[in-house]
């Protein structure tokens, strides 16, 4: 169903719902050298090593004090002192924990959120106890110290290895004298056994030794990237809030934002109702009262002050039609998208192009959250766009409802700066909606919009 405005601007202009493809951010630094010969040489990979490297000590630490101390406080269950020294061990696992997402925060630039504090009902040695014995978070810690310790020694192993026999091996042109000299043999020795020996020191053996260490120096970053990685999910997964806890963290902001939004729609409510009809109805009233003194004495002025109120009451009429258009149009109960975003197309200041390709309404109050992100939409194309031509899009895509609105204007739009998109982004994340921005300076612009198909 497409409704055209405009003479089919839009249409000649190309637009649809076009898949959203970001942009290329301006100015981003390209390399010259192919990312396989720089990554020996990057920061992020001698710190990848690193991380490895006090990976094990780490881990050593981490598993001695969770086996020492949970198996003393297991051991001392039947007396009183085991279920305090469980407590203990899983509180310096805790500990630990936060050391280690600070450490992976510095090496690996990975930011993992603390976790959950601990919910007490009330204070006390015993509560924070139960607390810590209770805390999903406190056994997720202590699984991560008994499984870092024999990761962390393979991939210390692994990462040590091929890092120093791949510089040996590179450099091996530079001090292979030092076998002739002062071990009394030709080179490196390959292969040796009671009756022949093999070394590298002919000229060729040299170079392929050289090369070899070579493909080992350049494979070593992307192996330790990949032993890292495995960090990266450990410590996201183990040492970080629970994804209900995020959820309901979630939640509670989304909370706020709905319940913030719902205030300033009350208070613009109120506002327009006491600035315009509430105010010219006050006003209807009085000239009423006033014709109806001089309808003895005066009964053409009175004639003509009952004109003008006739008047006023059709102007009120419409400010509540406008402002009960702005709540919740009739339109969008009655007839659904299509019809409302015509119609809202209809009175914007460029043409705009409106096409809806539901084959089912979704559920009413997503329809009014799609109807009023492109009413916002279009009200900032009229404003500050300086466009030609607009385009709406609507469609569905597996369990989303998708919205696109693109203007050619001189675009510049930006979520980041505090302008009416930014509240209609926490607007849509509020219903776990997602909005994205493309308007590079120049335009054009496109703004799309999703939102979860509730039907």
């Amino acid at each position: 169903m497409a409704t055209e405005y405009g003479h089919g601007y839009a249409q000649e202009q190309g637009y649809g719902y076009e898949p959203y493809e970001p942009y290329e951010p301006y100015g981003e630094r390209r390399h010259r050298v192919p990312a396989v010969l720089r990554a020996p040489f990057e920061a992020r990979s001698w710190r990848e090593f690193g991380y490895v490297l006090l990976g094990l000590p780490v881990g050593v630490t981490l598993f001695v004090w969770a086996v020492t101390m949970l198996s003393l406080g297991v051991g001392l269950l039947v007396t009183f002192i085991g279920i305090p020294l469980l407590a203990v061990a899983l509180a310096g696992c805790r500990g630990f924990g936060a050391l280690e997402r600070a450490r992976a925060r510095g090496l690996l630039k990975l930011t993992v959120a603390d976790p959950e504090p601990l919910r007490m009902r009330k204070p006390g040695f015993f509560a924070w106890v139960g607390a810590v014995l209770k805390s999903g978070t406190s056994w997720r810690h202590l699984l991560y110290a008994v499984l870092q310790f024999p990761w962390s020694m393979f991939s210390f192993v692994v990462a040590l290895n091929f890092w120093a026999y791949g510089w040996a091996l590179l450099t091996y042109p530079l001090w292979f004298w030092v076998f002739p000299v002062w071990a009394g043999q030709g080179g490196l020795q390959l292969y040796g056994d009671a009756h022949h020996s093999v070394y590298l020191d002919n000229p060729f053996e040299i170079t392929v030794t050289s090369l070899v260490g070579l493909l080992f120096t350049l494979a070593t970053p992307w192996i330790v990237r990949a032993l890292t990685l495995v960090d990266r999910l450990m410590v996201h997964g183990l040492l970080g809030p629970s994804k209900l806890a995020s959820r309901v963290v979630e939640l509670e902001s989304d909370r706020g934002i709905v319940v913030d939004a719902a205030a300033a729609d009350l208070r613009r409510i109120e506002r327009d109702l006491h600035d315009g009809a509430q105010a010219r109805l006050v006003a209807l009233a009085m000239d009423l009262g006033l014709a109806k003194e001089k309808l003895q004495e005066d009964p053409q002025a009175a004639a003509r002050m009952v004109d003008e109120a006739h008047g006023e009451v059709k102007t009120a009429l419409q400010e509540l039609r406008d402002l009960a258009r702005g709540i919740h149009p009739a339109v969008l109960t009655d007839r659904g998208l299509d019809a409302a975003l015509s119609a809202v197309a209809s009175r914007c200041t460029v043409p705009v192009r409106v096409e809806v390709d539901l084959a089912e309404r979704p559920a009413a109050a997503i329809e009014g959250i799609a109807y009023f992100t492109v009413s916002e939409l279009l009200q900032n194309i009229s404003k500050h766009a300086r466009a030609s031509g607009a385009a709406v899009d609507v469609w569905r895509s597996a369990d989303r409802l998708m919205l696109q609105v693109v203007d050619d204007g001189v675009g510049g739009a930006d979520t980041a700066r505090g302008s009416g998109l930014a509240g209609l982004a926490e607007r849509l994340d509020a219903v776990d909606g997602i909005l994205v921005v493309d308007s590079p300076v120049g335009g054009p612009t496109r703004v799309t919009a999703e939102l979860p198909w509730r039907g």
